[in-house]
């Protein structure tokens, strides 16, 4: 659990930049006044400010490895792996696991991967008032897919030119169409749209 100590002229103030530094919000933690402000017979002279303590114990990273691990318990599945929050970026890099396991973990095309990702964004979020985006990865699996799917586009667009013909690729998820769309945006001549009904959504390759 992370904790700060703040001192500021209120507990309010006290709680707040500490809630600001922990990156956490008040139903998350748990806060300890170690000192109540005072001020002395002058005024503020000789005053004394708010000292308070305040410890995550329910937050964002908490929620994570709490998550990770159940899942990985009822799945029967050993894993070693990190949780790191940069700014309002929540990663879980799953970094050690059985080859045959990690292939149950991130299934066909990745496809259960994706669904204890959003699982973990609604367990992470629930109650939150700022959002915060979740990034579950399987010993670099989404880097490898990503260049996967960079060449598949590559490919399919000099597919497309050749035959003077539209391609429609295989279904899939909204983060894998983007990649499609962002690596032949460049391209001149070809143009990408998706097309099709979720999960069923596919891209389309077109000559212009």
């Amino acid at each position: 659990m992370s904790s700060i100590i703040i001192e500021k002229p209120t507990v309010d103030e006290a709680v707040k930049v500490a809630l600001e530094e922990l990156k956490a919000e008040i139903n998350e933690v748990d806060i300890d006044i170690l000192k109540e402000p005072s001020k002395g017979i002058l005024s503020f002279l000789g005053s004394k400010v708010a000292k308070v303590k305040v410890t995550v114990i329910n937050g964002p990273e908490e929620k994570a490895k709490n998550y990770i691990e159940t899942v990985c318990k009822y799945m029967n599945i050993q894993i070693e792996y990190e949780i790191k929050l940069v700014v309002n970026v929540l990663k879980v890099d799953i970094t050690k696991v059985d080859e045959k396991d990690k292939g149950i973990l991130i299934g066909k095309r990745g496809n259960t991967l994706d669904e204890i990702q959003f699982l973990l964004s609604l367990v992470v979020n629930k109650n939150r008032e700022s959002y915060i985006r979740t990034l579950v990865n399987v010993e670099d699996y989404r880097e490898k897919r990503e260049e996967t799917l960079k060449k598949l586009a590559r490919k399919t667009a000099d597919k497309c030119r050749y035959y003077n013909k539209k391609i429609r690729l295989e279904p899939m998820n909204p983060y894998e169409r983007r990649i499609i769309h962002s690596t032949l945006q460049e391209e001149k001549d070809i143009m990408t749209y998706s097309e099709g009904d979720e999960p069923y959504r596919k891209v389309v390759i077109d000559k212009r």
